[in-house]
């Protein structure tokens, strides 16, 4: 894959996960919070079934580091991909010409693994 096309997979992947809506995280644990546990559900997670949403600011002033079960993420993914696609003109034209959309399908069908 030539150097720009793993930049723009790269810039895709960030942009899907970055863009997933998560909690309030003044209503999630510490353990949520710092990603021990899923975002969305709570459910303890391993370093094989959790997936890392990037680094998110919180209203206050510092970061927090949520993580999210496969099958949560995934939800999420499609429920993103649903708003997402009917006002992109790419994913209209062509469903895999826009790269969100793809990772979004990526992440729709790896969480129901």
């Amino acid at each position: 894959m030539p150097s720009e096309a793993v930049a723009i997979a790269h810039e895709a992947i960030t942009a899907a996960l970055t863009l997933l809506p998560l909690p309030d995280p003044a209503t999630l644990s510490d353990y949520q919070r710092r990603g021990i546990t899923c975002v969305w559900d709570g459910i303890g997670l391993s370093a094989a079934d959790a997936v890392d949403l990037g680094p998110r600011e919180l209203p206050g002033g510092g970061q927090w580091f949520p993580r999210g079960c496969r099958s949560r993420v995934g939800e999420a993914a499609y429920r993103l991909l649903h708003a997402h696609a009917p006002m992109c003109e790419q994913c209209v034209d062509e469903p895999t010409g826009c790269a969100l959309g793809r990772e979004l399908i990526r992440l729709t069908r790896e969480g129901r693994r």
